[in-house]
């Protein structure tokens, strides 16, 4: 049975006050927790920049010295974000920081995120039966997908594409046939439970839903986090159908278990997947899976 590639999502823009103390903030935060991740099996980090009251910091430099330093200490592959609520923000300005970092080879990450159409991304209070924020929405449409993946092809980086639902899943296919995107493509089906209804949800028919949309005629390897729930009720599944597993503190605290880093939520997958007889990759392992040169 083909490796698993386990993706360590550190941080997002979870607070700790949100129920996890071990949420990574700082670069240096974010670089342990990369070091502490790859040992316990993960070979792809995830992350967001932070400022330290852990509001999102967008500045580039804040970026280039995270992936320096996460790189001057572990060969874990870096994919740092694009930041989700974009409202009007510009194709150019969205990508700017990736093509600038791409641009030197200690600060270069090893994938751009392209998630591959629109969603409302408000929290919902089922309790209090509203919505806590309202207007936010990822924007992502055609013309910016595009740009996208022109610019990270010729930077050099590998597309990460996330699917929300079933139309994100038709996206991606599409970008596949009209040659926008190599194969093998990387795509994340995003799940999303609790306060986030925008995906479907972290069951084991809103994963089929995905599955039943991946074209046949491609190759494709697909990966699958839990963007507001707990993804372990689906872990064994996922593993067991050929998927990759990509989880973190940043898409949920995990406070059934007490107050787990983001280690040992890599840990604890990748004890299952030697259950299921399926060794987890190495980085240079999941390079060769995923086609990267």
């Amino acid at each position: 049975m083909r490796k698993l590639i386990i993706e360590a999502r550190v941080n997002e823009y979870m607070l700790r006050e949100e129920g996890n103390p071990n949420v990574p903030y700082s670069p240096e935060e974010i670089a342990a927790d990369a070091v502490a991740c790859r040992e316990a099996g993960a070979a792809v980090l995830h992350f967001h920049a932070r400022r330290p009251d852990g509001a999102p910091e967008h500045a580039a430099q804040a970026y280039a010295e995270t992936v320096a330093r996460i790189r001057a200490a572990s060969d874990i592959l870096v994919h740092p974000t694009l930041g989700y609520v974009t409202l009007d923000a510009s194709s150019e300005s969205r990508l700017d920081h990736v093509l600038r970092m791409a641009q030197d080879r200690e600060r270069a990450p090893h994938f751009a995120p392209m998630d591959m159409g629109s969603v409302n991304v408000d929290r919902y209070n089922a309790q209090a039966r509203r919505f806590e924020t309202k207007g936010l929405i990822y924007k992502n449409g055609t013309d910016t997908l595009e740009y996208f993946a022109n610019n990270i092809r010729a930077a050099g980086l590998k597309p990460y594409l996330v699917s929300w639902n079933i139309g994100f899943t038709r996206y991606a296919s599409a970008f596949l046939e009209m040659g926008l995107l190599d194969e093998p493509a990387y795509l994340c089906f995003c799940l999303t439970d609790n306060t986030f209804l925008g995906g479907h949800p972290g069951t084991l028919k809103g994963l089929q839903a995905h599955l039943d949309f991946l074209p046949q005629d491609r190759r494709v390897e697909w990966t699958v986090c839990n963007f507001g729930g707990n993804l372990f009720a689906l872990a064994a599944t996922v593993i067991s159908l050929g998927g990759h597993i990509s989880i973190g503190l940043g898409d949920y605290t995990y406070r059934e278990l007490g107050t787990p880093t983001n280690a040992e939520l890599v840990a604890r997958i990748r004890e299952i997947a030697r259950e299921l007889g399926r060794e987890v990759a190495s980085p240079d392992e999941a390079k060769h899976i995923l086609g990267m040169r």
